[in-house]
C-alpha cells in the first residue's frame, strides 16, 4: 500500500480541480479528521447499545470470533474506499466517486449512491442517539427506582440529544474539532478502564474459556440442528457490522482537511483497525465477566421487572459483575462516549447533506447549502439532520414495552443504506480501467480487495433482511391480531428489508419522473476566478 505524501497543489487548487470553491473552513489534521470517523465508529456506543443482538444469536463465539471476522472484511471495504476518496476529496464523497467513476449513466449512478447515503446517515444518527437515550433513562434509574423506562420518555430524551448534538454543530468546526480529539483519548482511556475492572473485579464469572461458547438454545425461537447454529452466528455477525459503520465520515469533512488526498484516507483505515482491536478486547473482558448463575445470561439478555429494553445488556451485566456502584461510573463512560458519537454523526451528515444540495439533489436545495458566514459551517444542512432522525425515531413510539423493533429497524436501515453507498462507487472503480489513482492507493491489489468488499456487502446485506426472532414463535408480550392468536408478533418483526425496500422503490420513482429530467450530477460551481470570488465574498462576511 502506498502512502507516498502527495505533490502538487494545494488543498484549495485541488478543491478548485474537482468544480468546486473552498467554503467550508479548512481547520482540520490528520489526527481531527481521523477522530470523527473513529468517533462515529465508537465501539462504546454500537459495541455496546447492539451488544444483546451478538447474546441472544451466536452467543459469545460471535460476539469474539465474529467481531475478528466483521473487523477484517470492514477494513476491507474502507481500504477500497480510502483508494477513491484519495482521488476525489470533496464533501460529498460517495455519490461524487460514482459520478465520476461511472463509465455511463453518471447521474443516476449519482443519485442513487447519495440518497442511499443520506438515508443511512440518517439512520446512524436516529439509532445511535436513540440508544443513548435508552443509556440515560437506565443511569438516571439507576439513582431513581421510580423512573419509568418507556417508550415515551425514551423518546423525549432523544428529542433533547438530538437538539443538544445539533446545537454544537451549529457553533463551528473548530468545537467539533476539540470534542472529537477528546472522543478519541475518552474513548482509549475509557476501553482501558471498563476491560481492567471487568476483568478483576468480579469474583462470579464465566471467565475466559466461556468466550467461545454458543448462546442457550431457544433465545429467539430458532431451534434445530446445524443449519439454525450457523443462521444465529451469522445474525450474530450484525452487532460487530453494525459497530464498525460510518468510517465514511473522514471523507465528508475532507474539505475542511490540510492534506486531504493522503490523511482523510489514512483516517478511514486507522478508524477501523484501532476499533476493531480495541472492540475485540472490550467484548472479551464483558464476556467473560458474565455470572455463572445460568438464569443470569436471560437476564440481561431480555431484561427483567422495570427493564425490558433488550439495549441495555450491556448495562445490566456490567451492573451484576462490579455492583451498582461501579457501575454507575461505567455506565456513565459509555454515556459520554456515545455523546460524541452523536456529534460526530451529526458533523458528517451535515457535510454530505450541503455537498449534496451543493449539486441541487434535494429539495430545496438552495437553502440547505447556505453556510453560515460567520462559523463557516452548513447549519441549516445540520437542523435537516436532525429534524430527519427525530422522524425517524418515531419508530421507537410502536414498539411495546423496550423490545428491538424500532432499534433494530434504525440499526438495519443505517447500515443496510451506508454499505449499499460504500459498495456502488467501489464496483463503478473495480470495472473502470480509466480510474487515476491518488497519491494513497492499493497498488495492483484494487480489483482483488473492491470485489472481496463488493461479495461482503451483498452477503450483510442478506443477513440485516432476514428475522432476527421466529416471526411464529412470540417468547413474549402481545400478538398483533388478537390476545390469543400467536401467529405474529409485532415485537419480533424486523422492518430494515421493508423500510430498505420501500425507501429503494421512493428514490427510483423520484429519479425515473422528475429527477432524472434534471439531476445531473455534482456541479461546477463557475471558472477558477469564479470560485476565488465566492471565496473572497464568504472572507469578508466572516
Amino acid at each position: 500500500m502506498s502512502q507516498k505524501v502527495h505533490v502538487g497543489e494545494s488543498d484549495r487548487e485541488d478543491l478548485h480541480g474537482l468544480g468546486y470553491a473552498q467554503e467550508l473552513h479548512r481547520g482540520l489534521g490528520w489526527f481531527s479528521n481521523f477522530a470523527i470517523s473513529f468517533s462515529i465508529i465508537s465501539i462504546l456506543a454500537g459495541g455496546m447499545t447492539s451488544y444483546w443482538l451478538g447474546m441472544v444469536t451466536g452467543g459469545p463465539i460471535v460476539i469474539t470470533l465474529g467481531w475478528i471476522i466483521v473487523g477484517f472484511f470492514a477494513l476491507i471495504v474502507g481500504m477500497s474506499m480510502g483508494e477513491i476518496c484519495s482521488s476525489y476529496p470533496t464533501a460529498g464523497g460517495l455519490y461524487y466517486w460514482s459520478a465520476k467513476l461511472a463509465r455511463r449513466n453518471a447521474a443516476g449512478w449519482s443519485w442513487f449512491t447519495g440518497w442511499f447515503n443520506l438515508i443511512g446517515q440518517i439512520g446512524i444518527i436516529a439509532s445511535v442517539d436513540y440508544a443513548l437515550a435508552i443509556f440515560i433513562g437506565y443511569f438516571i434509574r439507576m439513582f431513581n427506582d421510580g423512573f419509568n423506562l418507556t417508550t415515551k420518555n425514551i423518546y423525549v430524551i432523544f428529542l433533547l440529544v438530538l437538539i443538544a448534538h445539533g446545537l454544537l454543530n451549529t457553533f463551528g468546526i473548530g468545537l467539533v474539532r476539540i470534542l472529537g480529539d477528546i472522543s478519541v483519548w475518552w474513548h482509549v482511556v475509557g476501553v482501558v478502564i471498563i476491560v481492567g475492572v471487568l476483568m478483576i473485579v468480579p469474583d462470579d464469572r464465566r471467565g475466559l474459556g466461556s468466550v467461545f461458547d454458543r448462546a442457550p438454545e431457544g433465545l429467539t425461537g430458532w431451534t434445530g440442528g446445524t443449519f439454525v447454529l450457523i443462521y444465529l452466528f451469522g445474525l450474530g455477525l450484525l452487532l460487530a457490522q453494525y459497530t464498525i459503520t460510518g468510517f465514511d465520515a473522514s471523507a465528508h469533512v475532507s474539505e475542511e482537511t490540510v492534506g486531504a488526498r493522503t490523511e482523510a484516507p489514512k483516517a478511514i483505515v486507522r478508524s477501523i483497525y484501532i476499533s476493531a482491536i480495541a472492540g475485540f478486547f472490550l467484548n472479551l473482558a464483558m464476556t467473560q465477566a458474565i455470572p455463572k448463575n445460568p438464569d443470569a445470561y436471560g437476564v440481561i439478555a431480555f431484561g427483567s421487572e422495570g427493564d425490558f429494553f433488550l439495549v441495555n445488556a450491556a448495562n445490566r451485566l456490567i451492573s451484576m459483575a462490579v455492583g451498582d456502584v461501579t457501575a454507575k461510573f461505567l455506565v456513565l463512560i459509555c454515556i459520554v462516549a456515545q455523546f460524541f458519537c452523536g456529534m460526530a454523526s451529526v458533523t458528517a451528515n451535515s457535510r454530505m447533506i450541503y455537498a449534496f444540495s451543493r449539486d441541487g439533489a434535494l429539495p430545496g436545495s438552495s437553502f440547505w447549502h447556505r453556510i453560515n458566514p460567520k462559523t463557516r459551517t452548513p447549519t441549516n444542512a445540520v437542523w435537516l439532520g436532525v429534524v430527519l432522525s427525530a422522524l425517524v425515531g418515531l419508530l421507537s413510539l410502536y414498539q411495546k414495552g423496550g423490545y428491538s423493533t424500532a432499534f433494530f429497524a434504525m440499526t438495519g436501515i443505517c447500515v443496510v443504506g451506508l454499505y449499499i453507498a460504500y459498495v456502488i462507487p467501489i464496483y463503478l472503480r473495480v470495472t473502470n480501467p480509466d480510474f487515476v489513482e491518488g497519491p494513497w492507493h492499493l497498488k495492483g491489489h484494487s480489483k482483488l480487495v473492491g470485489w472481496t468488499a463488493i461479495i461482503w456487502v451483498a452477503f450483510i446485506t442478506v443477513l440485516f433482511f432476514a428475522p432476527l426472532f421466529w416471526p411464529f414463535w412470540p417468547p413474549f408480550g402481545k400478538t398483533v391480531f388478537s390476545e390469543d392468536l400467536t401467529v405474529f408478533h409485532q415485537n419480533n418483526m424486523n422492518f430494515t428489508g421493508p423500510l430498505i425496500i420501500v425507501s429503494a422503490i421512493c428514490i427510483w420513482l423520484y429519479w425515473k419522473l422528475s429527477a432524472r429530467k434534471w439531476f445531473t450530477g455534482p456541479k461546477v460551481q463557475g471558472t477558477r476566478e469564479e470560485l476565488l470570488a465566492i471565496e473572497h465574498e464568504l472572507e469578508l462576511k466572516e
